[in-house]
C-alpha cells in the first residue's frame, strides 16, 4: 500500500510545499509541490520532510557493542534508526584477527537482511588494524600493516565499504592504490604522516579523512599535517559534531575550506545509555559528562545521534537546513557512490526523516516502512 507524507519537503532543488509518496516496492513514487524560500521553512508550522540520515561511523549503541558479533549489530541499527540513521557501515575496532572474524560473522546476516526497525547496515567501515600504533586515540593497540589477504577474507564473509589507512607506514602508500583499484573507498586516519604523505596519498586514490582533526597530525604553519593536507585538497571529510570532539571554530574552518565535509556520529555502545561503563572492542570506556572516555582521559568515541548533528549544525553553528541535512544524508551517499539514497526524488528509497519546526524527529521511514518509536527529543 503507498503512503503519503505532506508538508515540507527538501527535494533535490530546494525545499517545497507539496508531497512525497512511496509505494510497496519501498521506493519513492513521487515528490510534487511548489517552492518555499528557506527563510520562511523554520516559521511554516508544517512537517519537515528530509531524507533519512547516513552514518558511516558506528561503532555501537544501546548497551551493544559492533565487535560483539551475534545480533549487535541488529540492535546497534535499530537503537539509531530511532534518532533517524535510515543507512550505516557497521564500524569496526583496531583487534587480532579472531576478533575481526567474530565481528564479521555477526555482520553477515545484518548486512545481507535488514532487521524490522532497523537502520540499513550498508556493509563495514573498516576503522583498524591497518593504522599507525603511534596515533591509536582510543583503538586497542593491535595496529598492523595491511594484509591483502585477511582484508579479502573479511571482505567475503561481509562486505568492507571504507578503510581507514595511515598512509606513513611502510606499504601502505601502495596499499592505497591497490586498494582503491579493488574498488574499496580508502581514508586516511589514526596516522602520523605528514602533509607531503598526506597529498600523496590523496593522489593514489584516498577520497576522505576520519573524523577530521583526531586522531592525525595537526595544522602547523611550518608543519601543516594531515589536518592541512584534508583542508587544502580533500573534498570529503567525515566530522564529529559533538561539539565535544572538535571545537565549533574548527568545525567552521572545515566547512570553509572542505567542500562536502558530512557528518558522523563515531557512537559506541554507551550511546542511548545512561552513565556507566560500557565496551569499545577489547577495552573498557565509561560514560559521564556527555562524553565516552578511556581511563587515561582519552575521548573514545561519542554518545551522538543524528538527530542531535543536525540540530548541532542548525542551531550552534548556524548552517542552513537544506545544507545541514546534505551534511547528515546526501554527502556521505555521494561518497559511496550511492544514487538511490540521502536524496529525495522519484526512484530513490523511501528514508525519509518527518521533523516538527524544533527538529524533533516525529517518523522515520526506511525503504518505505516506517519505525516504530522515534526519540523526539
Amino acid at each position: 500500500m503507498s503512503r503519503k507524507l505532506e508538508g515540507l519537503v527538501l527535494a533535490p532543488h530546494g525545499f517545497i510545499t507539496g508531497t512525497l509518496e512511496f509505494g510497496d516496492d519501498g521506493r519513492i513514487s513521487s515528490v510534487a509541490g511548489l517552492p518555499i524560500d528557506e527563510e520562511r521553512v523554520r516559521g511554516h508550522g508544517g512537517a519537515l520532510i528530509l531524507p533519512g540520515f547516513i552514518d558511516l561511523h558506528v561503532h555501537g549503541g544501546r548497551g551493544r557493542d559492533i565487535m560483539e558479533g551475534g545480533d549487535a549489530a541488529a540492535e546497534v541499527a535499530r537503537c539509531h534508526a530511532e534518532h533517524g540513521t535510515t543507512a550505516l557501515l557497521a564500524t569496526t575496532m583496531t583487534a587480532p584477527h579472531e576478533d575481526l572474524a567474530r565481528a564479521f560473522e555477526g555482520l553477515r546476516d545484518a548486512v545481507a537482511a535488514r532487521a524490522h526497525g532497523a537502520a540499513r547496515i550498508l556493509g563495514v567501515h573498516l576503522e583498524g588494524p591497518f593504522i599507525n600504533s603511534g596515533k591509536l586515540g582510543a583503538q586497542p593497540d593491535f595496529a598492523r600493516p595491511v594484509s591483502m589477504q585477511e582484508l579479502a577474507a573479511l571482505h567475503a564473509v561481509a562486505p568492507i565499504r571504507l578503510v581507514t589507512l595511515a598512509p606513513e607506514v611502510p606499504g601502505h602508500m601502495e596499499a592505497v592504490q591497490a586498494l582503491t583499484r579493488a574498488g574499496f573507498r580508502v581514508q586516511l586516519g589514526h596516522t602520523l604522516a605528514s602533509y607531503e604523505e598526506g597529498v600523496e596519498a590523496m593522489a593514489r586514490g584516498a577520497r576522505g579523512v576520519t573524523h577530521l582533526f583526531n586522531a592525525m597530525t595537526p595544522l602547523h604553519h611550518r608543519a601543516p599535517g594531515v589536518v592541512g593536507a584534508a583542508l587544502a585538497h580533500a573534498r570529503y571529510a567525515e566530522i564529529i559534531p559533538d561539539l565535544l570532539h572538535v571545537h565549533p571554530g574548527a568545525i567552521r574552518v572545515a566547512l570553509r575550506a572542505i567542500p562536502r565535509v558530512y557528518c558522523v556520529t563515531d557512537s559506541t555502545a554507551a550511546t542511548g545509555m545512561p552513565d556507566g561503563e560500557y565496551r569499545l572492542g577489547r577495552h573498557a570506556v565509561t560514560k559521564c559528562m556527555g562524553g565516552v572516555r578511556l581511563d587515561d582521559g582519552t575521548l573514545a568515541g561519542s554518545t551522538l545521534t543524528m538527530d542531535e548533528a543536525l540540530r548541532n549544525l542548525v542551531e550552534r553553528l548556524g548552517l542552513s537546513l537544506a545544507d545541514a541535512s546534505r551534511r547528515v544524508s546526501t554527502f556521505a551517499a555521494e561518497y559511496l557512490g550511492l544514487t538511490d539514497r540521502g536524496t529525495l526524488r522519484e526512484g530513490a528509497w523511501g528514508d525519509v526523516v518527518v521533523l516538527d519546526r524544533d527538529l524533533r524527529l516525529s517518523d522515520v521511514f526506511v525503504e518505505g516502512a516506517a519505525i516504530g518509536h522515534t526519540h523526539a527529543a
